[in-house]
């Protein structure tokens, strides 16, 4: 097939790069479909204007000329594409690269050019993730080591402390080493997320201040939705706001409906103000504790099933032992709570509760 010149203007008019030609004067004749994609100026609002119009100042359009200029006569090489900056109308600055050429009449006099324009911004962009990537991926490496040695370390303290205290009460030593071992898995489970990321996997982008997006570095839970927990509305009560997020998030990913409250005065608040299904409370909470809480929701509501979680060894108040003896399930969960294990007996325990999926 061969290619007219009526079809290679066709092309051209139609390229996606940035094609723009002037006269020897620099005002611009030609302006095809891609330059008023990119740069927002309709071929009636920039064709008559000086090229400089599209550059950051006259000189820079000079500096492009004279780039260009320079390749004259170096037929044997490849010209190289000139570096630039082009503003958009709507002040938006495009890194692009041209590739051009300068034309002369019959006289060897100058009389015009031709430039062909690449937008470099997505270009830039992946160059940037890919040095981003292989960042995240050595971050990863040398972070996940001292990871490793913070919870060998903590295992080994939480035994002393078990072997020191004997019988005494160490309730808040055990919530402190369930605490460091929580965050240790979640930065493990944020470095997991950026390794992803860097490997090609989607990701979104949330506010950070102002006008800055910041990318979305939260773990994001891959579970099954079941029909037995989908719209089940769970409360979730516990005075420790990372847990209380971490069970919210873990929830609501298996499609619950999630309230939380910090604690028991809190909760009760929620179950006579919503219609819950369920609810999933900490032993030992400041103002009121688990059984004290377990106590009041079997009053207002007989038939809502509550569910108990402590990260302590000791059980200094008896409140477990007394929640039994009072028809508490027996499950009670070890914090941090293993989901798999929270959810079998949450579909066991709406089931016993005779709720009907939704």
């Amino acid at each position: 097939m061969t290619l007219s010149k009526a079809k290679l203007e066709t092309l051209t008019d139609h390229s996606t790069d940035i094609v723009v030609g002037t006269d020897r004067k620099g005002i611009v004749v030609y302006y095809n479909d891609g330059a008023t994609r990119s740069l927002g100026y309709t071929p009636d609002q920039i064709l008559g204007s000086h090229v400089g119009k599209l550059y950051p100042s006259v000189d820079e359009a000079r500096n492009v000329m004279n780039g260009l200029r320079a390749q004259r006569g170096e037929e044997s090489v490849a010209p190289a594409a000139v570096r630039t900056t082009f503003v958009a109308r709507d002040g938006t600055e495009i890194p692009v690269a041209i590739s051009g050429t300068v034309l002369y009449d019959d006289d060897g006099e100058e009389d015009g050019s031709i430039g062909y324009a690449k937008d470099l911004r997505e270009i830039l962009r992946k160059d940037q993730l890919a040095i981003l990537g292989e960042v995240a991926i050595g971050l990863s490496h040398e972070i996940n080591n001292p990871l490793a040695v913070i919870l060998n370390q903590a295992e080994l303290l939480e035994r002393d402390v078990d072997r020191l205290a004997g019988e005494g009460d160490i309730s808040v030593e055990s919530e402190r080493l369930d605490a460091i071992r929580r965050e240790v898995v979640r930065v493990s489970e944020i470095l997991a997320r950026l390794g992803k990321i860097a490997e090609g996997d989607p990701y979104e982008t949330v506010e950070y201040q102002g006008p800055a997006r910041m990318i979305d570095l939260r773990s994001h839970r891959e579970e099954v939705r079941d029909p037995l927990l989908e719209g089940l509305r769970v409360l979730v009560v516990d005075d420790d706001l990372g847990i209380r997020t971490t069970l919210k998030e873990i929830l609501e990913g298996w499609g619950c409906s999630v309230e939380t409250a910090a604690d028991g005065l809190e909760a009760l608040a929620c179950v006579d103000a919503s219609d819950l299904d369920l609810v999933l409370s900490d032993v030992v909470m400041p103002n009121m504790d688990g059984h004290d809480l377990f106590l009041a929701i079997r009053e207002r509501r007989p038939g809502l099933p509550v569910l108990m979680m402590t990260a302590f060894h000791y059980d200094k108040d008896h409140i477990l032992k007394r929640s039994r003896l009072e028809g508490l399930p027996g499950v009670i969960f070890k914090k941090p709570v293993d989901p798999a294990r929270l959810r079998e007996v949450m579909i066991e325990t709406i089931a016993e509760a005779g709720r009907e999926p939704v």
